[in-house]
């Protein structure tokens, strides 16, 4: 069984709530608007780090992060992607199961045509109401269980 975390739209601030929820996992997903190199160092305290670079992800420290990227975790294939609007694949078709994007800052959690499409929503700065949230995946053969946390911001901006 591996636990999956995914993060996504830091914009440069990781909450320690963020940090409590993605400890303990075996991998950690950041799916893009990152905000600066610090926060990819910080996660790969907790866990291998596997990064897409967003739209607002500029500077030296970023050009080497792809847009895209394919990874197969226990025999899962996953594809990620900061902006889902700019999906380049059919993910049923190239045998994804799971699809990861960040961007909108809306948790979403949606299936279709067997392949689960994943948005973590932001972990950083609030953005209008929308929550701050993490997600997860557990994989335990070919079974994979999303799930979407909240973050709690009690005392916190």
């Amino acid at each position: 069984m591996h636990r999956v975390g995914i993060i996504s739209d830091t914009h440069g601030l990781l909450r320690p709530q963020a940090i409590a929820a993605l400890r303990g996992c075996d991998r950690i997903i950041h799916g893009g608007d990152i905000g600066k190199p610090q926060i990819l160092e910080e996660l790969s305290a907790l866990a291998p780090v596997t990064a897409v670079r967003g739209n607002n992800d500029k500077g030296a420290w970023a050009e080497n992060l792809p847009e895209t990227l394919r990874l197969e975790i226990d025999g899962v294939r996953i594809y990620v992607l900061h902006d889902l609007a700019q999906l380049d694949i059919d993910p049923q078709a190239t045998g994804m199961r799971v699809v990861v994007s960040g961007h909108s800052h809306r948790p979403l959690i949606t299936e279709r045509n067997g392949v689960l499409f994943v948005n973590p929503g932001s972990a950083g700065p609030r953005r209008f109401r929308l929550p701050i949230a993490v997600a997860e995946l557990v994989i335990d053969g070919q079974s994979v269980t999303p799930r979407i946390a909240e973050l709690s911001l009690d005392n916190f901006a």
